[in-house]
Formats: structure tokens, sequence, C-alpha cells
């Protein structure tokens, strides 16, 4: 299958705006990626004219509504190769995913002087949700740290692993370096010890394919809004075995079986049972609109497409002075650095003037920021909509700025 630039760019109205009198490059999708037409019409369509609430509801209208979110559940199944539509669970994003899992899973499973391991370049959404399960029944948080590289130091993984370790979480894909980490190894070293694997999958499920089966974890997630899709939706993915040892983490309507005043509540089966109250219908069909696009365009054919670009960007960068890039040289998605002393906030704000979006700050990774010893970065995401030329306008565009303020 080819990959037509201009086609694609062209269903993405946003694309076609200017900012400060330039055409924008909007080099900011690792935070949120934009959204094709067919997502804001699936989204659209059924405010306009399906919208009801679903479950339970005998019209027409609530029939619907039920019938194409479910039909959903079983399309991101198959999407991430799930082995059932019920290890599927409709959640706001990867955030609250983990923590869901955190509450959930760590509630009823860990203990006291118990151990968690994540690692160095993780995303706060998965790191955070474990430090407070972890305080809260007494288990303990290790790390696997960085090496010069910006990749894992797996070498130390056999030190920290021991007969109280319950749970690997990390990262797919740095959301900062970039950096593709060899989940299915890890996990296939965490298993061997009878450790439970998840995996945060916000940066990669957009850039190659994912098949939970073939990776053998236990958990992975991913948001709507990074894979085009709507905001305020995600998936979690749960091995059914242990989905249907967790309690729920939300009561409310939709996860029960039976409610009593004398005798209690019983609850749903797994997955519905961790989805107390209305959901975002629009977003979960919106979501199926995303993945029915990406699906169509192949992702094996995007992740070429984007790793030429990849390569071609940290080529272009290669050519700014005092340009400092953090992270290996072969990377997915973003490309995280800094210009000189200046401050990530200076830089970015000049880059907006010509039009060029990108992201500053610590990235919700403060533990990266300490491990580099800078408090923030910029940070240039690219993904299938991108074009040399964008790439092109920032390393002309730091140039300037290189000129302007000094090294």
């Amino acid at each position: 299958m080819s990959f037509d630039l201009a086609r694609i760019r062209a269903e993405f109205p946003v694309l076609t705006r200017e900012v400060n009198g330039q055409p924008l490059a909007y080099l900011d999708s690792a935070a949120s990626a934009q959204k094709p037409q067919a997502v804001i019409d699936a989204e659209s369509r059924f405010y306009e004219y399906g919208y009801a609430a679903v479950h339970r509801g005998i019209h027409t209208l609530s029939a619907e509504a039920t019938t194409e979110m479910e039909n959903v559940r079983t399309q991101a199944a198959r999407f991430l190769n799930a082995a059932s539509t019920e290890e599927i669970v409709f959640v706001k994003g990867t955030t609250e995913g983990i923590n869901l899992v955190a509450s959930s899973w760590g509630g009823s499973q860990l203990q006291a002087g118990d151990n968690i391991i994540l690692t160095e370049m993780e995303h706060h959404a998965n790191i955070v949700p474990w430090q407070m399960v972890a305080k809260r029944v007494g288990a303990e948080v290790r790390f696997i740290p960085l090496n010069e590289n910006g990749e894992l130091d797996l070498s130390v993984l056999p030190t920290l692993i021991d007969s109280r370790t319950r749970l690997l979480a990390l990262t797919h894909v740095s959301n900062v370096l970039g950096t593709v980490n060899p989940v299915k190894e890890i996990i296939a070293q965490a298993k061997s010890a009878g450790v439970v694997t998840l995996i945060d999958g916000a940066q990669a499920v957009m850039h190659q394919k994912v098949d939970v089966q073939d990776l053998d974890c236990d958990f992975y997630l991913f948001s709507g809004h990074k894979i085009y899709g709507p905001s305020g939706i995600g998936i979690l993915y749960g091995r059914k075995a242990l989905l249907d040892i967790m309690p729920p983490w939300e009561g409310g309507g939709s996860m029960i079986a039976t409610v009593s005043l004398t005798e209690g509540t019983t609850y749903a089966a797994a997955p519905w049972r961790f989805e107390a109250g209305s959901p975002n219908t629009g977003g979960i069909i919106g979501l199926g609109a995303a993945l029915t696009w990406v699906s169509a365009l192949d992702l094996d054919v995007i992740h070429q497409r984007e790793q030429a670009l990849m390569r071609y960007a940290m080529d272009k960068l290669a050519t700014v002075p005092d340009l400092t890039i953090y992270g290996p040289q072969s990377r997915s998605g973003v490309i995280a650095f800094n210009l000189g002393k200046h401050h990530a906030y200076d830089v970015g704000s000049f880059l907006d003037q010509y039009g060029i979006a990108i992201r500053t700050g610590h990235h919700c990774a403060m533990p990266l920021m300490t491990h580099y010893g800078v408090p923030a970065m910029c940070r240039a995401s690219f993904v299938l909509y991108n074009s040399e030329e964008e790439a092109d306008r920032l390393a002309a565009g730091l140039i300037r700025i290189h000129r302007l303020l000094g090294g």
C-alpha cells in the first residue's frame, strides 16, 4: 500500500490553519493528535441523529447506541488481538486505566512487604498510582534505571525481581525520549518469575501494530486522543483471568447485578463491573472511527513512513548549533531537545511565532528531567500527517533562534 501524504493531510481540517501568519506545523501529536474528518463526522452524527443512553433501554435509539458501543469493544479487541471482547474495558484514558488497575488489582492483591518494579522513564501516570497503592498497603516501589543512551539498563532487572515482586509496569515507548522498549523480552523475564505485567501503550499504538497475545502481557492501555480519536476515552486490555478476580473500583449504575438495602450488592461480570455510570458513548463511537481509519491505512505502512520521517528530522536537527538531543538515535514519534542554555519555554514561544507547535516542560516525567539534570525540555513529535518540510521549518526556526539569542 502506498503512502499519499497530501491525501492524508487533506483529511485533517486543522492542518489548513495559519498561526501567526504562518502555515501551522503541528509537532505536538504526542500530547494529543489531531482528528481526521471521519472521526469528527462519526461523533457528530451520533449526537445529531443517534444519541441515547445505553444499556437497558427498550427504545430503538437506546438499543442502537448500545449496539454501536459494544461493536467498538469488539473492534478494540480485534485491534489489539485480545482473546475476547470481555478483556476490553472502556476508560477515560491511559491514566484512568492505570489507576483502575492500581486500585482494584493492586488494592486487592498487594500486601505489606511486596514490591512493584517501574522504570526511570515512566510518565507520572505510571508512577503516582503505584506509589499511592504501595504507601497504602506497605509495598515497595523499585525502578529500572536508564543507561547513557536513554535506554533501560536491563542488566539490573534480575537483581530487582525477587520472591516478593508482584508487578512490573513500564511504558512501551517513552513519551519524552521516544525509546522503544523491548517489552516482549521484559514481559517474558517477568513472567518466568510469576510477575504480573502492565504496559503503558499510550505512545505506541499509533506508530506500530500491537498484539497483546504475542506480547503475553497481563494489562495494556492506550488513550483515544493520541490515535486520532476523541479525548476522554481509552482502552484497558486486561487478561480475563485477572479481570475476573478484580473487585470494582467505582460504584454506581451499570456495574451492578443486584442492589438490596438489606442484603447488599452483587456486581456485573467483567468488563462491565469496571464501567460505572453513563459512558462517554460519543467518544467511544469516535474511537471506533479512529481505529477504522488507522487500520485502513495499515499500521505497517504507517510505521515505515514515520520511521523514515524520524530519520530525516534527526538528520536536519543535527545541523542546529548548540542543540542537545536526548535519548537514543533510533526512536519512535518524539525528539526531545534543548537549545544551548535557553529555557525550553523561551524556545517554544519563539517557534510558535513561526507557526510551529511543539511541547515544552517536564512532560509529566519529572524523574527523567532529574536524570538529565534539566528543569524542562522541548519536544517535537512526528506522526503520519507530518512532512519533511515541517522538519525543515523546525530546524530553520531553531537556527534562527540561536542566531537571535546566541548560544
